[in-house]
């Protein structure tokens, strides 16, 4: 398999220093760092010209010429920095100080590819990988992620959550991309019908609530009336928002973003997700300057993280009978007898939950998409749990306790991390299986290829049923002989980082998890009589008498 990282790194690096010279990013290594950097610069501009105007001669120039073009290129090369800085100076507008590095996200240059690198791919003197031209595929650098909008972006969905605090930032939002920006802003209907926001019901208690957050409430209330009649609202579950919306900004924690999940169910528009929750794991960006923030995502300058999500799909028992039934009469028009009486008894034991409806992708009519995981755990059984789990229809395990976890890398630092698993960055491709309690001491969470298809299954011997939840909804029960299917969906969701993937997500873990935190050791003013006593004198004295002996 090849991917982008195959690049020779000194060409790499020769790129991502002509792309640092054109951003004229500023920089905040040490002095010396940034005199090393000048002359790497200074170096490659000379070798460029020299290039230039060696193309230029022919080649039987006489050595007098030659040495005159030498010491004309030594010449440029050793041009003072003041040069440099006057031509910034002159093209800068401020756009690029430091101060916008954090806002400009994903224009600090990378050295190295995320990916790996491509592995050597010859064994000793006869071995090597046979190629397959037809499983080569490649893969693009997460680093080097961006947004790019082939139209300009001209509806949004505004996602808040149900809080009083929300209501002066989501109201400011809306009157800045109606009347600045001039978007068509979409929202839920839930949200005209809001208490804090109608006009036609007086609400002393709520109102009162709002006051200790913001104060002017009156004032709040009105704005958001006047632009109450230019929204597009919509409902959950009834309407369908695929290819309505352009951009998504979420207000609230990450149960936000997780509902921005749900409502797309294939192709996800770009996900700008503000921290107004409490815990704000997914949530980058603060609300102080939005203004500034949005405008640079509209014009295109922002770093993405592709978010995998899982297609989650459930097959009755049922249905597989009926489905090879309805196989083994397809030669036929007409059904035979005891086959006409076979599928009426199917119909019988499953009611209505089977459909007659023909499905020529061989895609579930019930499958879903999670951006988190899906859970298959006891319900309110007190038998334990036995689930059977098939990788690429081989038998892997089966899992006897309280459930089990099926989450993405995004969903590994949630409930996935309160069950014992390792936390996995979202640019890593995987598929991560924790249990849940397990009634054994040596199961311990694994991590499988993104590409592999999972089929978790309730054991023809186990005790009860158990329940199955999506994202933390849908919660559906599982029979026995029904069967989940978890694949990788090739819809990710992409988020927007306010920095980049790699500080987004440690930032994140600082923060939000506070990951690795403790009360610094103290280091020891005098070394102390333990590293030079006790253990290594009675050695040497061991020592002296062995040899004595």
């Amino acid at each position: 398999m090849t991917c982008l990282s195959d690049i020779d790194l000194a060409t790499l690096h020769q790129h991502r220093l002509e792309e640092r010279f054109s951003y004229k990013l500023a920089w905040s290594g040490t002095g010396h760092h940034q005199t090393q950097y000048n002359d790497l610069l200074v170096r490659h501009s000379a070798s460029l010209r020299r290039q230039r105007i060696t193309q230029n001669h022919v080649t039987n120039v006489e050595s007098t010429k030659a040495r005159d073009q030498t010491s004309a290129s030594e010449n440029l090369a050793s041009s003072p920095k003041s040069q440099q800085a006057k031509s910034e100076e002159e093209t800068d507008d401020g756009y690029f100080d430091s101060s916008t590095r954090r806002r400009r996200s994903g224009t600090w240059p990378r050295t190295r590819s995320l990916n790996a690198p491509s592995p050597f791919q010859q064994f000793g003197p006869c071995g090597r990988i046979m190629k397959n031209s037809a499983m080569v595929m490649q893969i693009q650098d997460p680093a080097s992620q961006r947004l790019t909008w082939y139209k300009p972006p001209l509806t949004v969905l505004v996602i808040k959550k149900k809080d009083s605090q929300v209501l002066l930032p989501f109201v400011q939002l809306v009157e800045w991309l109606v009347q600045e920006k001039h978007m068509v802003v979409w929202v839920e209907s839930a949200v005209l019908e809001d208490k804090l926001l109608r006009d036609d019901v007086k609400l002393e208690a709520e109102s009162a609530k709002f006051r200790q957050v913001h104060g002017d409430y009156a004032g709040v209330r009105a704005r958001f009336l006047a632009l109450r009649d230019m929204l597009v609202t919509f409902k959950d579950g009834r309407d369908d928002l695929t290819d309505r919306i352009d951009f998504i900004v979420c207000l609230g924690g990450d149960g936000t973003l997780l509902y921005a999940s749900q409502l797309f169910q294939q192709s996800v528009p770009p996900v700008m997700a503000f921290y107004l929750g409490s815990l704000g794991f997914l949530t980058p960006f603060q609300c102080d300057n939005f203004q500034e923030q949005v405008t640079n995502v509209l014009e295109g300058h922002a770093a993405l993280t592709l978010r995998s999500r899982l297609s989650c799909s459930i097959h009755r028992k049922g249905e597989r009978r009926k489905e090879s039934l309805l196989a083994s009469a397809s030669g036929s028009n007409l059904l035979k007898p005891n086959l006409h009486r076979q599928l009426n008894h199917v119909d019988l034991n499953n009611g209505p939950s089977w459909s007659l409806k023909a499905n020529n992708n061989n895609t579930p009519n019930n499958s879903i998409l999670v951006l988190n995981e899906v859970v298959i755990n006891r319900g309110p059984s007190p038998y334990l749990s036995n689930i059977d789990i098939f990788l690429d229809g081989k038998y892997i395990t089966s899992v006897q306790g309280d459930g089990l976890i099926v989450s993405t890398p995004t969903g590994s630092t949630a409930y996935a991390a309160a069950a014992g698993a390792s936390m996995i960055h979202p640019s890593v491709p995987a598929i991560l299986v924790t249990p849940i309690c397990p009634h054994s001491l040596s199961f311990r969470p694994i991590v499988v290829p993104a590409g592999v298809e999972l089929k978790i299954s309730i054991s023809p011997d186990s005790r009860n049923t158990s329940r199955v939840s999506f994202d933390g909804r849908n919660d559906q029960e599982l029979n026995h002989g029904d069967s989940l299917r978890v694949t990788t969906s090739i819809y990710p969701v992409p988020s927007i980082c306010s920095q980049d993937q790699i500080s987004d997500w440690f930032d994140s873990l600082a923060e939000g998890l506070h990951w690795n935190v403790r009360k610094r050791q103290k280091c020891l003013d005098e070394l102390s009589d333990l590293t030079t006593s006790g253990s290594e004198d009675r050695l040497d004295e061991f020592d002296n008498l062995k040899i004595e002996a």
